[in-house]
């Protein structure tokens, strides 16, 4: 539909993978060596800028695989919940997701057998098959850096300045994938798409006292009741600081937009500063 070719072109220009011309822009040619989503070549590059690629090679991985999370038998709801609480992080599901693939390596390592690798997986309800194809898919992301001569930095998972440069290169991805919960109780206003949605049963966030008002979420699926998948607590302070302001400028009208925009005009010395240095 010509209505969905030019919101992709939109998306694309958004994440600066376009010339003025409509072409690929030298950006969006590295981004496209990558066979991925867009938004996520472009946490991936901004990773190198922020020093966080091994990090964010996981997280990549881990979000194109398969779910890893499985639909746990009935009457074992609680346990599955159990074991996954053990690779839970506060920080949100992306920072979890790195948990649980760092925890299948080092069970890997230590099991000798393919079958003591797959009992593991069975006893914290994970998927060995989806696990397998996220360590596939990491390595060959890793040689694709290595081809074009991307950095790869060490890892430093767990230091404050690591997680606070993962979140900044998820959003100078998927800042269009942002969201507010607008009444305290996880009924969650997408900033672009104007839909409600409710935090999907796997994220670590689910039945769990804390609720963050400001997230940003790597899918939306209508099929499952209006869920968001894969979300991770972000500050909005770090949202204005990393979108685009044309894009910011072009957001529907909202109560959540006005928050930024007080947010924006609270830093507007700092921030008239970093976009003219931009």
């Amino acid at each position: 539909a010509p209505e969905s070719l030019m919101q992709a072109l939109e998306d694309l220009d958004y994440l600066a993978a376009l010339d003025n011309d409509g072409n690929l822009s030298e950006f969006g040619i590295i981004m496209s060596e990558f066979p991925l989503d867009p938004q996520l070549s472009k946490s991936i590059l901004a990773s190198c800028e922020f020093e966080c690629v091994d990090e964010m090679l996981t997280i990549a991985a881990m979000v194109t695989a398969p779910n890893c999370f499985l639909h746990a038998p009935p009457g074992t709801e609680e346990i599955a919940l159990t074991c996954w609480r053990k690779f839970s992080h506060p920080a949100g599901d992306h920072f979890t997701l790195i948990n649980v693939f760092n925890a299948f390596k080092e069970a890997s390592t230590n099991s000798a057998s393919q079958c003591n690798n797959e009992k593991w997986c069975r006893d914290y309800f994970l998927s060995c098959s989806a696990l397998r194809m996220a360590e596939i898919i990491r390595a060959e992301l890793v040689e694709i850096m290595k081809r074009i001569e991307l950095p790869i930095s060490e890892p430093d998972f767990g230091s404050k300045e690591n997680i606070l440069s993962i979140k900044k290169s998820l959003l100078s991805g998927y800042f269009m994938h942002i969201a507010r919960d607008v009444d305290g109780s996880g009924n969650y206003l997408m900033l672009t798409h104007r839909q409600v949605a409710q935090l999907h049963p796997f994220s670590s966030y689910y039945n769990t006292r804390r609720i963050p008002e400001w997230v940003l979420f790597h899918e939306f699926s209508i099929s499952e009741d209006n869920s968001i998948r894969v979300v991770s607590e972000i500050s909005p302070n770090l949202f204005v600081e990393l979108v685009p302001q044309y894009y910011f400028s072009n957001l529907p009208p909202s109560e959540s937009k006005d928050i930024l925009q007080e947010v924006i005009n609270h830093l507007s010395p700092v921030s008239t500063t970093k976009e003219e240095q931009k």
